[in-house]
């Protein structure tokens, strides 16, 4: 007795197995995306934020003596956009490259899940084949037993 079970593997497999887990690196597109990735990165670092933050306190001077409003302003509109600017770059390259480990094993465990899943279709396709075999004896055994 044949068993009617097939297993057909999802199309989504094979193309999951040959394009991999989604990386932010490979999101850019183009001359205008590599400018943009390259300057990101750039200003995306702490060595950046150092070197605003030098820029910003040449005029400090200015500042002081232009009394408390001028201080203020200067604080708000120079020190901290161009200081935070490249730390909450930084923040944010951080928080990217542990979304890409997380969906790096996110993706790992979705293809171990997947061996695991072959390895119990395989088991099962062995059982119905020895089923498929112990019925055909049964069969047999019957038709023998019909004729006696």
């Amino acid at each position: 007795m044949p068993v009617i079970f097939e297993h057909h593997p999802h199309p989504r497999i094979a193309a999951r197995k040959k394009a991999g887990p989604a990386k932010t690196r490979d999101e850019h597109e183009g001359m205008n995306g590599k400018i943009a990735l390259a300057l990101t990165t750039a200003v995306g670092t702490m060595w950046c934020a150092y070197a605003f933050a030098l820029l910003a306190l040449t005029v400090v001077p200015q500042a002081v003596s232009g009394g408390l409003l001028t201080l203020i302003q200067w604080v708000s509109q120079t020190f901290i956009q161009l200081v935070m600017l490249s730390v909450i770059m930084v923040g944010q390259n951080i928080l990217s490259r542990v979304s890409d480990k997380r969906a790096d094993e996110t993706y790992q465990d979705a293809e171990a899940t997947l061996h695991e899943a072959q390895q119990i279709q395989d088991h099962l396709k062995a059982q119905d084949d020895a089923i498929g075999t112990l019925l055909d004896k049964i069969a047999k055994l019957e038709a023998a037993r019909g004729q006696a």
